[in-house]
């Protein structure tokens, strides 16, 4: 099995040095930089299976970075905030990244959470795909379909009015758990748990904005907030 390349953008020397060791250690190739311009430059040479990204740091700051990433890549981002409830890690989120950490973080939970990303992007067919129950018949071959949405769960493909979606890894999963039980409300627990592959409690923030972008690829009013209880997918 080939190794997991790291690119790992942070400039405190001592948490990146020290991160670095503990991800080597656990079998990760890593590209460590200490600044977000050098980071970029290392994203573009590498091609790196998945990205770390501190917020702060300079040259780039790691939001910048991740959108930047995100134009021109899937690949999963994970951004690192030393707060948890600081506006970055929304502003994080709606620049593309797939989950975040706070420091100080503990090594094996950094792995873990690297390899549950992992996980979700190389198995991202596996998710969702029970019965159209609610769909309206649509073509065969594993297409669904809810007005002028086409969702293709065998070639993890979107079409708006015929149009392909563009959507990453993340929100593709987002929308099969939605599709596969259109009208069904799934509360933020379970999405966390499905999609995040989350197997205990996190940050509900990551589903809210996860499903807020997803609404500005497929419409608004596709996915509705059931107050109290989650979202469900208009049938």
């Amino acid at each position: 099995m080939a190794e997991t390349h790291v690119l790992f953008v942070e400039d405190d020397d001592v948490i990146r040095e020290a991160t670095q060791l503990a991800l080597e250690r656990d079998g990760f190739v890593v590209t460590a930089m200490p600044d977000g311009l050098r980071g970029l430059e290392a994203f573009r040479a590498d091609r790196p299976d998945i990205a770390l990204l501190d917020v702060m740091v300079p040259g780039l700051d790691g939001v910048s970075l991740c959108r930047r990433i995100r134009d021109e890549s899937t690949v999963p981002v994970i951004m690192l905030s030393a707060r948890a409830d600081s506006i970055d890690v929304v502003l994080g989120l709606e620049a593309g990244a797939d989950d975040y950490v706070t420091k100080p973080f503990d090594g094996a939970v950094l792995v873990a959470r690297i390899r549950a990303v992992l996980r979700r992007f190389g198995h991202a067919s596996g998710s969702g795909q029970g019965s159209a129950g609610g769909a309206e018949d649509g073509p065969e071959g594993g297409v669904l379909v809810f007005g002028d949405l086409e969702v293709d769960t065998e070639g993890m493909e979107v079409r708006r009015s015929g149009e392909q979606v563009g959507l990453t890894p993340t929100e593709m999963r987002l929308l099969l758990e939605f599709s596969s039980a259109p009208g069904t409300v799934l509360s933020r627990d379970k999405l966390l748990e499905r999609v995040w592959d989350y197997g205990w409690g996190g940050d509900t923030r990551v589903v809210d904005v996860h499903v807020q972008r997803l609404r500005t690829k497929i419409g608004q009013d596709r996915i509705e907030t059931v107050r109290g209880f989650g979202y469900k997918l208009r049938a």
